[in-house]
């Protein structure tokens, strides 16, 4: 029976919502003086945002068919090298199968539908949808479709769940000053935009809910939409993203959550942590809480976390770690109430492990947090044990697979991610990721 697998991927930024973010990046020789005039080297225009960025990364890799070589790669010696070998792209049967199993979903906070902004983000994306405004058009309709009469490939990502705000014209933007002498980022965000309620965002789950008994939807995919369901939220405005978590959990019990904790200092970012199955943390908010290394943020927080299965922690050019919650028992996850919890396995892999021959020259790590992500999520797919006959997305709810696979698939798992994210800071933007693996 051929399942369904459907990622969500939700932006909130800075009030609730918006992370599709148009980007202009200048580099500067160093950063200017207040009141001052200075030369820029270079100047980049560029679609982004965290969630967007990971819905493209993810796009290439579907498209380009690799996978992680669990099977290729099993009787090879335990080298760098063979821990991340890429799998040879698959038979146009395969890869048709494989696309037609799975669906990227965004929900966002968008300009007008008729704004000249839309065109320019949905054409960044590799198969763009043509905006076309629905004759019913409504600024806070939650269904609006602004896609072409014409189906897209499955691979597309899916718009026609995001917030399109009539009579506003500009996306939110960032401008970002990056410094040759230092190398530091200086970011300045703008956004007009109304931002995205907790009453909307519970309408659009409501839509998927009925997609379970809607007769329209093939029998067999009908009962899968919830089960494979994977909902990846930015840790954004944490109070009502809290409340966005638990409607969830009532309404598709069988959907897998995840959320990225990134950005130090925000209020609330622990309780999203704690209703999640997958918790990505970053350096910076790992290091505004004391700790020095990943295992340390990882084993600190897993008290806090007792519903994940999957626990990570990017260090920038030291790698990431991955903390795998192994209870003894049933109950999943680093549960409370079961009787008596398994020293968790740890695991770290650098980037001198992924690319032991090659000198890394950095050169763009906007998004490399992102891109990381995609891999994770990417990765649980391909090797998940049914990932051969079914595209689920639901990897992480089947906990005995992940506790009882090995270290060296685990590892795979992890090193799959961090050769992602170094290959992206040695080239600007994310087009052509995927290409030369």
């Amino acid at each position: 029976m051929t399942r369904i697998g459907i990622w969500m991927l939700y932006s909130f930024s800075s009030v609730l919502t918006l992370e599709i973010i148009p980007r202009l990046a200048c580099s500067v020789p160093q950063f200017p003086d207040e009141d001052s005039k200075l030369r820029a080297t270079a100047l980049q225009v560029r679609r982004g945002g965290n969630c967007p960025n990971t819905a493209e990364v993810l796009q290439q890799l579907l498209l380009s068919g690799g996978g992680l070589g669990f099977s290729s790669t099993q009787n090879q010696p335990d080298s760098a090298a063979g821990v991340v070998a890429v799998t040879p792209p698959p038979s146009q049967e395969q890869q048709q199968q494989q696309q037609q199993q799975l669906k990227l979903h965004l929900v966002s906070i968008l300009p007008d539908v008729g704004s000249p902004a839309i065109r320019k983000i949905l054409s960044s994306f590799a198969t763009p949808p043509a905006p076309q405004p629905s004759p019913s058009y409504d600024s806070e309709s939650l269904f609006e479709s602004v896609t072409s009469a014409a189906s897209a490939t499955a691979t597309s990502v899916d718009f026609s769940h995001c917030l399109y705000r009539k009579g506003h014209d500009e996306a939110a933007s960032s401008y970002i000053i990056r410094s040759g002498a230092t190398g530091s980022r200086t970011i300045v965000n703008y956004n007009d935009l109304p931002e995205m309620t907790t009453d909307e965002f519970m309408k659009i789950a409501d839509g998927f809910v009925s997609l379970q008994h809607d007769h329209n939807v093939d029998a067999s995919s009908r009962g899968f939409i919830g089960e494979d369901c994977w909902w990846h939220f930015e840790g954004r405005i944490p109070e009502t993203t809290l409340q966005c978590i638990r409607y969830l959990r009532q309404v598709l019990p069988g959907s897998t959550i995840s959320v990225e904790v990134e950005k130090p200092g925000r209020e609330g970012l622990a309780e999203l942590a704690a209703e999640s199955d997958v918790v990505f943390y970053s350096k910076s908010w790992a290091e505004s809480r004391g700790y020095t290394n990943p295992e340390a943020c990882l084993r600190g927080e897993l008290p806090n976390c007792k519903k994940a299965s999957l626990m990570l922690c990017t260090w920038g050019c030291q790698g990431a770690g991955a903390l795998f919650p192994s209870p003894a028992g049933t109950g999943g996850g680093n549960n409370e109430q079961t009787a008596e919890v398994a020293e968790p396995d740890y695991l770290h892999c650098s980037t001198a492990e992924v690319f032991e021959t090659q000198i890394i020259t950095v050169v763009d790590t906007i998004g490399a947090g992102d891109t990381f992500i995609a891999g994770i999520m990417y990765g649980l797919l391909m090797a998940s044990p049914s990932a051969t006959a079914t595209a689920t997305a639901t990897a992480t709810k089947d906990r005995s697979w992940i506790q009882s696979t090995s270290q060296k698939e685990k590892k795979k798992l992890l090193a799959f991610a961090v050769r992602l994210a170094t290959q992206k800071v040695q080239m600007e933007g994310f087009n052509g990721i995927v290409k030369g693996w």
